[in-house]
């Protein structure tokens, strides 16, 4: 999902708003022949995230600026920690510094904050998934920070898989069908490569979503005990996803009721931005 292109794409982007027509603070305060060394370091514990994307910032502002990654994606670390090093012309690492602090500050923020809700659920068979709730045009940036802190992602776009939610289903049963037959009718209608997920949030909606041959059962904001009802009426019929009301202070509750799936809007949508700085360590010139 996160290729060199898609990378590039998001990044020289941000640089564009950033510098439209260069960053003119570097280049009267700095010499044309300065040469720097910048090391990215940790103000606070985490999981990284966006090592390459940090490292496209300063080569695509200057590619003389050589970039050395001492974390891997997914790897945790702690405050005080140097994670990477830029080093070459000075303008250019302070024209692309900001861009690059704020790809990785956000996506390793999501990368820890999704770990936290992994190791809640240890133990149990439940994945943490991410949702759609990611900032318009940084998806895969955003969705690859979630794999990073050791979780899954969800479909990508509605391009992906059919999931009828209740606005769907309103509409689709306006006509006076039953549930069962409109989503027989579905099947029908899609490849037998196509996912169908259908969401409920009522306990009586499961037997007849079932009978339409599903692939995956979402319970919306349901409680523990009533997911733990759906996962026993479901009976390995399909999986099982668990969506609305998901915090760390709830999360091992819903794992521990036996779902196959615990959506999660928060690691995107809310996430805080973790607190690295980028600190010139030499200046030459």
């Amino acid at each position: 999902m996160l290729t060199l292109t898609a990378i590039d794409t998001v990044v020289r982007t941000a640089l564009d708003e950033d510098a439209p027509w260069g960053d003119v603070t570097s280049e009267v305060l700095i010499p044309a022949d300065a040469v720097a060394t910048a090391q990215l370091v940790a103000r606070e514990s985490g999981v990284f995230s966006g090592g390459p994307v940090f490292a496209s910032a300063f080569r695509l502002t200057d590619q003389r600026i050589d970039v050395r990654l001492f974390v891997a994606d997914g790897a945790a670390f702690k405050a005080g920690e140097v994670l990477a090093e830029a080093s070459g012309p000075a303008r250019g690492i302070l024209q692309a510094e900001r861009i690059g602090l704020n790809f990785v500050q956000r996506m390793s923020g999501i990368a820890t904050l999704t770990a936290l809700y992994v190791a809640e659920t240890a133990g149990t068979r439940a994945r943490i998934v991410d949702t759609r709730k990611t900032t318009p045009g940084l998806r895969a940036i955003e969705r690859h920070a979630v794999r990073s802190g050791g979780g899954h992602n969800h479909r990508f776009s509605l391009s992906d898989a059919v999931m009828a939610k209740d606005n769907h289903l309103a509409v689709l049963t306006a006509g006076g069908l039953g549930l069962t037959e409109a989503l027989l009718q579905v099947r029908d209608r899609i490849s037998h490569t196509t996912h169908l997920e259908v969401e409920v949030d009522r306990i009586d909606q499961i037997e007849p979503v079932l009978a339409a041959g599903v692939d995956t059962i979402m319970l919306d904001n349901f409680t523990p005990e009533h997911l733990a009802e759906g996962v026993r009426l479901t009976a390995g019929r399909a999986l099982v996803e668990a969506s609305g009301g998901v915090s760390l202070a709830t999360v091992r509750a819903i794992a521990e009721s036996g779902v196959d799936i615990i959506s999660v809007g928060a690691l995107t949508h809310s996430v805080r931005s973790l607190d690295l700085g980028l600190d010139i360590a030499v200046l030459e010139g």
